[in-house]
């Protein structure tokens, strides 16, 4: 058994509206020296040793994140 993180941002041309809300709040909240944010996703799978690479750049591509406007990272954390 093995833990593997994909990590889902937005691409860099994309806008990040969510990004952006952050930004503009944390010197509301006190928190200067910010300039940019990105939202992402982080998602965990525990899987076995019949799921190689392949099969994970499947799943990420087809389930985990959009194309055409995210990109995507395997990271195997064990």
């Amino acid at each position: 058994m093995a833990r593997v993180v994909v990590e889902v941002m937005p691409k860099a041309e994309i806008l990040d509206p969510q990004g952006q809300a952050i930004v503009g709040a944390l010197p509301r909240l006190g928190f200067d020296g910010v300039s940019d944010v990105r939202q992402g996703k982080r998602f965990e799978l525990d899987v076995d040793d019949s799921v190689d690479d392949a099969a994970l750049e499947q799943i990420a591509e087809s389930l985990l994140c959009n194309t055409v406007i995210e990109e995507w990272k395997v990271v195997r954390v064990s």
